[in-house]
């Protein structure tokens, strides 16, 4: 996941409009339409399975708008599509919760994706302001999880 969330950070950046790469018997193929990039797909080669993976990624030139947030604020995004798990498991509290006092490095939640459970951790000591996400439901790669005002 990670080389293919780098992939998709470096087609954002360059001018190519379509990209195709095969290796071990999975294919990878992402195509820009307009102003993103809004078909990718990968699928075993020797299968004709529907595309996996769908996002879309602003184009090369294109201007971003940041997320609007307090010079004393981080945002804390997902860095991979998976499952938000607000806590450990159902019948244990949440690691954080709106006016959380949390420390860098604590666990803030889990991100499931792949059969593996991945604690998001606070990179900054502050305050939980904001929870974006619900627990059990899907994230997508950059969703935002947290807004954290900084201690």
């Amino acid at each position: 996941l990670d080389q293919l969330n780098a992939l998709f950070q470096l087609l954002g950046e360059v001018d190519v409009h379509e990209f195709e790469h095969e290796s071990d018997g999975v294919r990878i193929k992402v195509v820009r339409q307009g102003h993103h990039i809004a078909a990718a797909s990968f699928a075993a080669t020797h299968a004709s399975a529907p595309p996996l993976y769908n996002a879309t990624l602003p184009a090369a030139g294109v201007p971003v708008a940041a997320p609007s947030v307090a010079a004393d604020e981080t945002i804390v995004t997902s860095p991979f599509v998976g499952t938000f798990y607000r806590a450990a498991s159902p019948d244990t509290p949440s690691f954080a919760d709106i006016g959380s006092v949390v420390q860098a490095g604590q666990t803030l939640c889990i991100v499931e994706a792949m059969k593996l459970m991945n604690e998001i951790e606070a990179e900054h000591a502050g305050t939980v302001v904001e929870c974006y996400a619900q627990n059990g439901k899907a994230v997508e790669f950059g969703q935002r999880l947290f807004r954290i005002k900084r201690a």
